[in-house]
């Protein structure tokens, strides 16, 4: 059960979505990836302990917590019912909405007020009042952003980039940003933690799963012309660094699974 909510317009240069997501795992511990892709999500969890998996173990995540940016898959595991409520936000606004420091952490746990919202979250979702729980996140964040001065570079270099779908040379990024390539790449790392290249190629990625999601039969060639790749190899080798299979691999997968009837895709930064 998947739902989508548009932020108002106020929160529209922050935030791409609230969202909401319920599922049951049944008794036994499973795991699911999340691939990376062009967002960064603030997560809060109802229901079983979330874990993440790590060279040490599963580590044990609190909610919230944060995805940013990721650069490779991430698997998370739990059991039982589990609900979610997700605000997807552009990697170069989510640190400054919080007030957190930006940083390349991929998954990450942090204090911040924003928790004194799982409590009435929980009283919202106990009762199925999910538009009411996405009305309260939406309060929250008005407030928030109430306090921020927006960066309009950093929206305008946004919007070029989604439209191109990452797609795009850094120099025209600037040029729609009506900036220098250097102040721009400065305040974007500022922002995001993240160079305008390394945001693009996720973006960039994130267009190419997608499609081989919707079409696993997808022409790799084509594609790779189609989103500005310099050839199937280069897409090839972009997909693998970022999912860790190749996209013929994972074209294979995907076909395997909608055979036997599994949404495998990962319901965080769909």
């Amino acid at each position: 059960m998947h739902q989508e909510f548009d932020p108002p317009v106020a929160l529209q240069d922050s935030i791409e979505c609230f969202w909401y997501d319920r599922r049951d795992f049944g008794d036994q511990q499973t795991g699911f990836e999340v691939l990376p892709d062009g967002y960064a999500e603030i997560i809060f969890y109802f229901g079983n302990t979330v874990s993440i998996e790590t060279g040490e173990g599963l580590q044990p995540l609190p909610s919230p917590f944060l995805t940013g940016l990721l650069n490779q898959p991430a698997i998370f595991y739990t059991k039982n019912r589990f609900e979610v409520i997700g605000i997807r936000c552009y990697p170069w606004t989510v640190f400054d909405l919080l007030g957190l420091q930006p940083g390349k952490d991929g998954v990450r746990t942090f204090d911040h007020p924003i928790a004194q919202l799982q409590a009435p979250l929980t009283d919202w979702l106990q009762v199925g009042k999910i538009e009411e729980a996405i009305d309260e996140v939406n309060r929250y964040f008005l407030h928030a952003h109430a306090h921020l001065a927006t960066d309009s570079m950093l929206f305008k270099a946004g919007v070029a980039m989604q439209e191109a779908n990452g797609a795009i040379p850094v120099n025209q990024v600037a040029a729609a940003a009506h900036a220098t390539v250097r102040t721009l790449e400065r305040k974007f790392k500022q922002a995001a933690g993240y160079t305008v290249k390394d945001v693009s190629s996720v973006m960039r990625f994130q267009q190419v799963r997608n499609q081989l999601w919707m079409n696993p039969d997808s022409n790799l060639a084509g594609l790779a012309h189609e989103l500005g790749y310099t050839d199937q190899s280069h897409l090839s080798k972009e997909f693998k660094r970022y999912s860790g299979t190749t996209p013929a691999a994972f074209a294979r997968k995907v076909k395997q699974e909608k055979q036997a009837g599994n949404d495998f895709v990962a319901f965080i930064q769909a």
